[in-house]
């Protein structure tokens, strides 16, 4: 018991924190140091744990991954590829209704931190003419924006709970394809409607500008056909695009900064050592210990803990680092588990008001919080469906 309420004076202490607008690097390092001291850990006891995230494979891992993620977006920018890829869907697709939510969802593929403030001129744009609420403008933009979250395996949340679990990419990605999929006909329900139609015919190299997706889809199937660990994918597909755009060696140090941005190092740093915190300060072990004795059921324990965290962080990395550790050493896990609490936490993080594309988006369209939120919270109870569903089948029937 003295370990759940130290534990939650942790985790209380991180959202009051975050409320106040702190970097999630620094409120993880922060609570690292409230473990520290509630745990009474000695200078020997802090070096090993220190040591031990200094060394870990998940911090080489993490930050090769988040930093040429962050060089891929600025290449595919800068050489007008982003651009020449909504062109071509519009093109191609002409359909309104797929053309509105192909814009967030072309730009949701990049995980970059208010890219939904991005996709917002282009559904606005898109938009003209098919009498449209701010609020179906906004909620269209935020909800296809975050599809790929749970199953791209570009997403550092994503990357993070792989690492943790070490469950592969492959079957993580299979396993929340289900409510990732029913994100796409859910949102309709909730928008667009009494859109129909097609955009007007235009000449031009609509087939031949698919062509721009190239780079995706080389990343995909190298690390879902073939298995390929997305770090060594994406540093050889940077470098190849370099070669490519025939890049200056000017260019490649301004990539080179780009990518190594210290936000994203302080945002690892804090991930890890709160992981490798929890793992040494024996809080894990006697959660796990007190759950036992108590006799308390698993589901509610994978549901409520990320969910609470997504929600009041808004931060998928902050719900799968802060209450993926604590499962690890829980009995009867499996990656059907996993899944679940992760769709559980990224429900939190969809309905957070503190979430930077719903704050981002909101803004952009001057729409109406709770006529957002009317849209929002009925999607987001209907998106979690499939997770239950898919988890109590398993349980049931394997």
């Amino acid at each position: 018991m003295v370990d759940l309420i130290g534990v939650a004076a942790v985790f209380t202490v991180m959202i009051a924190l975050l409320r106040l607008k702190w970097h999630v690097g620094y409120v993880l390092i922060a609570a690292s140091a409230m473990l520290f001291a509630i745990y009474r850990m000695g200078p020997s006891a802090i070096a090993a744990t220190l040591y031990s995230a200094v060394v870990s494979e998940e911090l080489l891992d993490l930050t090769v991954a988040l930093t040429f993620i962050r060089m891929l977006e600025m290449i595919l920018r800068e050489r007008n590829v982003l651009n020449t890829m909504t062109e071509a869907v519009k093109g191609v697709l002409r359909n309104k209704k797929c053309v509105l939510v192909s814009m967030p969802l072309l730009i949701g593929m990049l995980p970059s931190i208010g890219g939904a403030y991005f996709s917002c001129p282009m559904v606005d744009n898109s938009a003209k003419g098919l009498n449209l609420t701010q609020e179906d403008k906004a909620f269209t933009n935020y909800w296809y924006r975050h599809p790929w979250e749970a199953m791209l395996p570009l997403y550092p949340g994503l990357i993070l709970a792989t690492l943790i679990t070490h469950i592969g990419m492959r079957q993580m990605v299979l396993l929340n394809l289900s409510y990732s999929a029913a994100m796409l006909p859910i949102g309709l329900l909730f928008c667009m409607k009494g859109i129909r139609g097609a955009f007007p015919y235009v000449e031009g190299r609509r087939y031949s500008a698919l062509l721009s997706f190239t780079p995706f889809v080389i990343l995909l199937v190298l690390v879902i056909v073939f298995g390929v660990r997305l770090h060594y994918a994406l540093v050889a597909m940077v470098f190849m695009l370099m070669v490519y755009f025939r890049y200056s060696l000017k260019e490649v140090g301004k990539v080179l900064v780009y990518g190594f941005n210290k936000e994203v190092i302080l945002l690892i740093a804090g991930v890890i050592l709160f992981m490798s915190t929890l793992s040494h300060c024996g809080a894990v072990v006697n959660i796990n210990s007190y759950f036992i004795s108590r006799h308390i059921p698993l589901m509610p324990i994978l549901v409520i803990l990320p969910f609470v965290t997504g929600l009041l962080t808004g931060f998928t990395v902050a719900f799968v680092g802060s209450a993926f550790p604590l499962f690890m050493s829980l009995p009867g896990l499996d990656a059907h588990s996993f899944s679940l609490a992760f769709a559980a936490g990224y429900a939190g993080v969809l309905l957070s008001p503190v979430h930077v594309c719903l704050i981002l988006t909101r803004d952009y369209f001057k729409a109406d919080m709770w006529g957002l939120y009317k849209k929002i919270i009925p999607a987001v109870l209907l998106y979690f469906i499939a997770p239950v569903l898919e988890y109590v089948i398993f349980r049931r029937f394997y």
